[in-house]
């Protein structure tokens, strides 16, 4: 459920929703044909990150992850605020 709320947040109103949106405004492409490949879009990019998490969390510990991934969200607001 956790993961379900996080993603769901994140990719709401995200330049990928808004692609599809726009897609799907096309009145020459069929609705269900922009939301299945819309869902396997999102599918095949999580399956990459389900890999690349295991594969990363046999050679790095959970907190370290946790640590670098922080700093790097902080990272990014500061650039941005400073932007």
């Amino acid at each position: 459920m956790t993961v379900f709320a996080t993603v769901f947040v994140a990719e709401l109103g995200d330049k990928t929703q808004l692609a599809t949106l726009l897609f799907a405004a096309d009145k020459e492409v069929g609705k269900w044909l922009v939301f299945i490949g819309a869902s396997l879009a999102l599918i095949a990019t999580s399956a990459i990150g389900v890999l690349a998490g295991g594969l990363v969390a046999q050679y790095v510990s959970p907190r370290m992850l946790q640590i670098v991934a922080g700093i790097g969200f902080i990272a990014i607001g500061i650039w941005t605020l400073w932007k």
